[in-house]
């Protein structure tokens, strides 16, 4: 792999990350629910499940994702009732006081396999990695370090500006929290949620 091809793979993908789609919308709803550190669990999974496409794409498996595209659309009904059922569960809790000031907690796995399960049921990101990454790269002569390369550049592009949209949520989710009470806050984050998991669920 030439540098000239490392750079314009880690710009295809910086820049196909920044427009918002379901792995956006899924870390800026758990970063609002449960902080930042919901929304950095959820970009690693987001991550994981590139690297699984990224395998498929080099070891030759393309077809098997093709004939595996009915799984990857449960995958995603499957993310998105667990987004809706967060925030109707959110938007339900009693507005106790103490609460005000601390993000919703949930289980750090839960938010690793919804990021997984998000990228895997993404329409965008298995159109770029069946068809549009395989023209970056000679699949057939790729190597070890290239492989390696691959990875970092995969986590460095998409990871940076999911942890953006981590850290600017869990930000507008403490100032809400502290302005406008926990009631409100509960509202405003389930309603992100369940917004979220409707979008991840109406995606073609």
């Amino acid at each position: 792999m030439t540098l000239f091809s490392a750079f314009s793979l880690f710009t295809a993908m910086l820049l196909l990350a920044v427009i918002p789609g379901p792995g956006v919308i899924v870390v800026m709803a758990r970063s609002v629910s449960g902080g930042f550190v919901q929304g950095a669990v959820t970009t690693l999974g987001i991550v994981l499940g590139d690297y699984v496409f990224i395998a498929l794409c080099l070891s030759g498996l393309a077809f098997v994702a093709e004939a595996m595209g009915g799984t990857f659309v449960i995958i995603k009904y499957l993310g998105a009732a667990y987004l809706i059922w967060m925030g109707i569960g959110l938007i339900r809790s009693p507005a106790a006081p103490e609460t005000a000031a601390t993000p919703r907690k949930s289980s750090l796995s839960s938010a690793l396999l919804v990021g997984l399960g998000t990228t895997l049921g993404n329409p965008k990101a298995i159109l770029f990695y069946l068809s549009i990454f395989p023209a970056f790269l000679p699949l057939e002569q790729i190597t070890a370090v290239d492989v390696s390369a691959i990875l970092a550049i995969t986590a460095v592009s998409v990871g940076s500006v999911m942890l953006c949209y981590a850290w600017l949520a869990a930000r507008a989710g403490t100032v809400l929290q502290k302005s406008a009470g926990a009631r409100s806050f509960n509202l405003v984050g389930g309603s992100v949620l369940i917004g979220g998991g409707a979008l991840l669920a109406a995606r073609a």
